[in-house]
C-alpha cells in the first residue's frame, strides 16, 4: 500500500467526487482510531456516502492510490475490524433507511446503515422482527450485523443474520455492481470455478455447529446449499464486498413471552443443562454465573442461571410453555415472568452484560480477545471446565456468559495489556485456548467474527489448506487487496496495534482523585470499551444517557465519541496539543454533564467528571469564557446581591430588554434566555425571622444556591413538612462576612476546580461541629446533593471529613424515610407528569421519592432523559437549540399530554427553569406541594 502520511491530495479529489462528507480533520479520525476491540489503526480520513454512487467514487479514487477501504457500522465490533488505515466508510450518517417493509412477503429492503431497533419498531406493528437480535441492538446496524453474520439471544429460535438475508447489493472493490442470491446469482468471475474445483474439502472441513461465524463461509457455496452467494457474503467482515443494500427476512414474533429463570448450583451445572432444553422449543436459551452478577436482585437463588424465553399466541400459552421447561429442568430455583416490564428488567441484566464484564468483581480491568468462542451446544459444560482451568493455569480471570443454547460463550478477560510479559501471556493464552475450542470440535468466533483477533489463528481451526483457499476467494472478490485488508486473510499479528500500547506510561497529573480508577486518569479515559449504549436514538425508560448525542446524531457528542477523543490526547499522535486541545474542548462543548453515563454506562463512564477535569487543565492560566465567570461563581454573585440588598433593582433591569441583551452578551448567556428572578428575600432571611421549632430530632437543612437566592419557596416548604414529621430542621453553620456553605457545583462544573476545592475546604470547615454530631444533612436540590455526594469525596480525596459529609446527605424524601418512617404524608391523590432529575437517576436514586409519592397518592411515572437546562449548560451561548432539543425529547410531551389537574413536579432548579421558559408551566418541588396539601389541614402553620 502507498505510505498514507504522503497522500495530500486525497482529501481534495474525495471532495471533488463524492456528495456526501469528507472528513480528513482530526477529530473525525479520531472518532473512528478504534472500535470495541483491544485495537486501534489511525484512518486517513472519514467519508459518510450519500449513496451507492458515492461509494463507486470513493473506491475508484482509492484503488487508483492504493488506499485502503473499510466499512464501518456502529463501530461495536469486538475483534478490530471497523477499523483502518485508510478511507473510513461511515454508512450511518446517510445510507441508514429503510426503503421497504413488505408485511405478505415478509421481507424488508435495508440500507447499511440502518440501526437494528428501527427495523425492529417499522416491524413490530404488523406482527414480525428481524430474528437476530445483539445485545447492541438499539446502536448496531444491519451492515455491520451482516458484515459480522451476528447472532443475539434468539438465535436458538431464528438462527444468525445469514439465515435471514435473501439478497445483497454489493459494489466489490473494482466498482463492479453485483446483486447477490441463491444459484449463484452475482457471483463474481472465477467463484463458481475456485468453489467447483474443491468441493470435497468444502464438504468436510467446515465443523457442524449452529454457531460458526470464523472463517469464509464457503460452504454455503455447495450445490446441496443452493450456491448462495449472499449467505456465503455474510461475515466477510467487510474484506469481500462493499455492502448497499440488502433483501432481509422477518420472521412473526410471538404475541406473547414468557421467561423462565433457572438457577442452578453453578455454571457447570447451567452449562449442561442448556443443550436438554432445546427440543421444547424455546427462543432463547441463555446463561451467565454470580461472578457477573454484581446484585442478584429479582433472580432465583442460585450460583447461575439460565434465561429460557417462550412464545406463544396468548400470556397463558407462552406461560403454560415457560412452566413445561421448568418442569423437564433439573434446578435449585426457579422464576416465571410473563409482566413485559418485569422482563425487561431481568433481561437489561443480561445486555448490560458486555459492559458490565470489562471490569473483575474487584474493579480491575479485563478485555475482549476471545469474546465469542462456540462449540457444540452439548459440549458446552466440559469445554467451560476445560477454559476455567487454562485460565487458571495463566493466572487469568474471566467471567463467562452468553448463548448457552447455542454453546456459544462470551467472556473478558483480565490481561495485561499494558506490559510486554503481559502481552506475551496474551499471546500465549490465545494459542492454547485456540487449540482447546478446536479439540472441542467448535469455532473460534461464534458470534462477532475474527478480525486482527483470531484470524491470526484460522489455520488451527481449519488447516492451512483450507486457508489458502480463503486467500483465493478473497483474491477472486477484491483481488487488490482494497477491502479491509489484514483481516480474514493474511491478518496482522493478534498483538501488535493494541489500543494501550500509545497511552502514556506513567499517570497523568489531574485533579480529581478517580477513586473507581485508582487514581488513573488513563484507566478511567480506557474505562470506554466502545459497546455504545450511548449511541442510542431513544432514552428507555428512566435513562438518561446521552441526551446531547440524541440531540445532534453525530459521534463526537456521545459518550463513546468524547472518551475517544481523550484517549487520542493521551495518545498524543492525533491529538497533538493535550490538554490544549480545541478538538477536545469542542466535542466536550455540549456535553450537559448530566451524569447520565455514570449510572447508565455498563461500564460507568463519567464524562462531567472528565469535562470538568479537562476544562480545568485546559484554562489553566488562560482566560476563561465569559459564562464561567458569570454562572460559574453564581454564588459569588448571588451572595453579594443579597447582601447589597440588590434584588429588586436586578430585576428591573433585567426586564428592560435592551439591558437584558447587552448583559447577556456581556455574560455569555443565550439571547433565546430569560434571565431568572432573583427572590427579594432569601431563604435564610425569612428562616431566621420564622419562629422555629425548638423540639424533635435535628437535621441540618442546606440551603443551597437556588433555594437559598432563586426558589425559597422550596426552603420554606420543606422547613414545614419536615416540622410536620416531627423532625426539628436548623441551617448549618456560617459565617458572617465570610460566607456559608456551599456544595461547589457551578465551579466544577465549568472546571474551576482549584476555587472548588477552596470552597469546599470552607464548608468541611464550617460543617466540622455537624459532622462530629453525626446529624443528617438534607439537601433539596438534586444537582447540589449530588455534589456533594459524588464530587466532594473525588475531588477532596485527601481530606477524611470529605467522605463523612457525603454520606451524610440525604435528599429531601430519604430524610422523611429515614428520619421519620412512622410519618404519614397529607395525601395529594393526584397524577404526576415530569421529569426524574438527571443527578439524582444518576447518583442518588429514586427509590424514596417513590415510595414518598405513593405514600402521598401522586399516581403514574416520571420522565426520564434530561431536561436540557443542566444548570449553567443550556444558559451558556450557542446552547440554546440543544438545550431545547433534550427537553422536547421526553419532559415537554410529558408535560403537554398531562391531563387537567396533574401534578408537575420537578425538583431541580434547573427542570423548573426549562419547564416555565419553555412551556410556561410552573413545575413544583415535591417538598412543596405536600407543603400545600399541610396547609389545608387545620392547625398547620401558614
Amino acid at each position: 500500500m502507498t505510505d498514507l502520511a504522503g497522500l495530500s491530495g486525497l482529501e481534495a479529489e474525495l471532495r471533488g467526487v463524492v456528495r456526501g462528507e469528507v472528513g480528513f480533520d482530526v477529530t473525525a479520525r479520531a472518532l473512528v482510531t478504534m472500535d470495541a476491540s483491544n485495537y486501534r489503526r489511525v484512518p486517513a480520513g472519514v467519508v459518510a456516502p450519500h449513496d451507492a454512487e458515492d461509494v463507486v467514487a470513493v473506491l475508484e479514487v482509492c484503488r487508483a492510490r492504493g488506499v485502503p477501504v473499510v466499512a464501518r457500522g456502529g463501530g461495536t465490533s469486538i475483534a478490530g475490524q471497523a477499523t483502518g488505515t485508510g478511507v473510513v466508510l461511515d454508512f450511518t450518517r446517510h445510507m441508514n433507511g429503510l426503503l421497504e417493509l413488505d408485511p405478505g412477503t415478509r421481507t424488508a429492503v435495508v440500507q447499511p446503515g440502518l440501526v437494528l431497533d428501527r427495523l425492529q419498531g417499522a416491524a413490530a406493528p404488523h406482527g414480525l422482527r428481524f430474528g437476530p437480535d445483539p445485545a447492541t441492538h438499539s446502536r448496531c446496524t444491519l451492515g455491520g450485523m451482516i458484515g459480522n453474520n451476528s447472532c443475539g439471544s434468539h438465535s436458538v429460535a431464528w438462527g444468525t443474520t445469514a439465515d435471514s438475508v435473501r439478497e445483497l447489493s454489493v459494489i466489490t472493490g473494482r466498482g463492479q455492481r453485483l446483486r447477490l442470491g441463491q444459484g449463484w446469482a452475482g457471483a463474481p468471475d472465477g467463484l463458481r470455478d475456485l468453489v467447483e474445483g474443491d468441493l470435497a474439502r468444502l464438504r468436510t472441513g467446515f465443523p457442524d455447529l449452529p454457531r460458526r461465524i470464523s472463517g469464509y463461509a464457503l460452504d454455503a457455496l455447495l450445490p446441496e446449499k443452493g450456491a448462495d452467494v449472499a449467505r456465503s457474503f455474510c461475515g466477510s467482515e467487510g474484506t469481500l464486498g462493499i455492502l448497499t443494500e440488502a433483501v432481509v427476512r422477518l420472521v412473526e414474533a410471538p404475541r406473547a413471552r414468557a421467561l423462565a429463570v433457572l438457577a442452578y448450583g453453578d455454571e457447570s451445572a447451567a452449562a449442561e443443562a442448556a443443550a436438554g432444553l432445546l427440543p421444547h422449543g424455546p427462543l432463547t436459551v441463555e446463561g451467565m454465573a454470580a461472578d457477573l452478577v454484581r446484585s442478584p436482585a429479582g433472580l432465583p437463588k442460585g450460583g447461575a442461571w439460565l434465561f429460557v424465553e417462550t412464545g406463544g399466541q396468548t400470556p397463558a400459552e407462552a406461560r403454560a410453555r415457560a412452566e413445561a421447561i421448568v418442569r423437564a429442568a433439573d434446578v435449585v430455583d426457579s422464576l416465571v415472568v410473563t409482566d413485559a416490564t418485569a422482563q425487561r428488567s431481568l433481561w437489561r441484566i443480561r445486555e448490560d452484560a458486555s459492559g458490565t464484564a470489562t471490569r473483575m468483581p474487584d474493579g480491575s480491568e479485563a478485555w475482549p480477545g476471545w469474546e465469542d468462542c462456540a462449540v457444540p451446544p452439548a459440549r458446552l459444560g466440559p469445554y467451560l471446565r476445560d477454559f476455567r482451568a487454562l485460565l487458571t493455569a495463566h493466572g487469568l480471570r474471566g467471567t463467562p456468559y452468553g448463548h448457552f443454547g447455542d454453546g456459544c460463550i462470551h467472556v473478558r478477560i483480565d490481561f495485561d495489556l499494558l506490559t510486554a510479559a503481559g502481552v506475551g501471556r496474551f499471546r500465549r493464552f490465545s494459542e492454547e485456548l485456540a487449540d482447546l475450542v478446536v479439540a472441542h470440535g467448535g469455532s473460534l468466533s461464534g458470534e462477532h467474527g475474527d478480525g486482527q483477533a483470531r484470524a491470526e489463528l484460522l489455520p488451527r481451526m481449519y488447516g492451512a489448506e483450507t486457508v489458502r483457499l480463503f486467500e483465493r476467494a478473497k483474491a477472486v472478490w477484491d483481488p487488490d487487496d482494497l477491502l479491509n485488508p489484514g483481516m480474514l486473510v493474511r491478518p496482522a499479528p493478534l498483538d501488535t496495534n493494541l489500543r494501550f500500547s500509545v497511552l502514556p506510561r506513567r499517570p497523568v497529573d489531574v485533579a480529581f482523585g478517580y477513586p473507581a480508577d485508582d487514581g488513573d486518569f488513563r484507566a478511567a479515559v480506557r474505562r470506554c470499551v466502545g459497546v455504545a449504549k450511548c449511541r442510542t436514538t431513544t432514552a428507555a425508560g428512566p435513562a438518561v444517557m446521552c441526551p446531547s448525542f440524541r440531540a445532534t446524531g453525530e459521534e463526537e457528542h456521545s459518550t463513546r465519541g468524547r472518551a475517544r477523543l481523550l484517549h487520542e490526547m493521551l495518545a498524543g499522535e492525533l491529538v497533538t496539543d493535550g490538554w490544549r486541545s480545541t478538538e477536545v474542548r469542542d466535542a466536550l462543548d455540549l456535553c450537559l454533564s448530566c451524569k447520565g453515563c455514570r449510572s447508565d454506562c455498563p461500564v460507568g463512564v463519567d464524562m462531567a467528571t472528565y469535562k470538568a477535569e479537562f476544562l480545568h487543565h485546559h484554562y489553566e492560566g488562560r482566560r476563561r469564557p465569559a459564562a464561567h465567570y458569570t454562572m460559574g461563581r453564581l454564588p459569588v454573585w448571588l451572595r453579594w446581591v443579597a447582601r447589597t440588598r440588590t434584588a429588586p433593582l436586578l430585576n428591573r433591569l433585567a426586564s428592560v430588554r435592551l439591558l437584558a441583551r447587552a448583559g447577556k452578551r456581556l455574560g455569555g448567556i443565550a439571547p433565546e434566555r430569560q434571565i431568572p428572578r432573583v427572590a427579594p428575600e432569601t431563604f435564610s432571611h425569612w428562616w431566621r425571622r420564622r419562629k422555629r421549632r425548638t423540639v424533635g430530632d435535628p437535621i441540618v437543612l442546606w440551603p443551597d444556591t437556588f433555594t437559598e437566592h432563586l426558589s425559597p419557596s422550596v426552603g420554606q416548604a420543606a422547613v414545614r413538612v419536615l416540622e410536620a414529621a416531627g423532625l426539628r430542621p436548623v441551617p448549618p453553620p456560617s459565617r458572617p462576612l465570610g460566607g456559608g456553605v456551599c456544595c461547589g457545583l457551578t465551579y466544577v462544573s465549568t472546571g474551576q476546580l482549584d476555587r472548588a476545592r477552596a470552597v469546599l475546604r470552607r464548608t468541611l470547615d464550617l460543617m466540622e461541629p455537624v459532622l462530629r454530631r453525626g446529624t443528617p444533612v438534607v439537601v433539596l436540590e438534586p444537582s447540589c446533593a449530588a455534589a456533594l455526594r459524588g464530587d466532594l469525596p473525588e475531588l477532596l480525596h485527601d481530606d477524611p471529613r470529605a467522605p463523612r459529609l457525603a454520606s451524610a446527605v440525604l435528599t429531601f424524601a430519604e430524610a422523611l424515610e429515614r428520619h421519620a418512617p412512622d410519618w404519614t404524608p397529607p395525601g395529594v391523590n393526584r397524577p404526576v407528569a415530569g421529569q426524574t432529575h438527571c443527578h439524582q437517576h444518576a447518583i442518588l436514586g429514586d427509590t424514596a421519592d417513590r415510595g414518598l409519592r405513593e405514600s402521598a397518592g401522586l399516581t403514574g411515572e416520571l420522565s426520564g432523559g434530561c431536561c436540557g437546562l443542566a444548570g449553567n449548560f443550556g444558559f451558556e451561548h450557542g446552547h440554546f437549540e440543544v438545550s431545547k432539543a433534550c427537553a422536547e425529547e421526553q419532559l415537554l410531551p410529558s408535560v403537554r399530554d398531562a391531563s387537567e389537574g396533574t401534578v408537575i413536579l420537578a425538583d431541580g432548579f434547573s427542570c423548573r427553569t426549562q419547564l416555565e421558559q419553555l412551556a410556561g408551566v410552573r413545575g413544583r418541588h415535591l417538598a412543596e406541594v405536600l407543603a400545600e396539601e399541610l396547609e389545608k389541614e387545620p392547625g398547620v402553620e401558614k
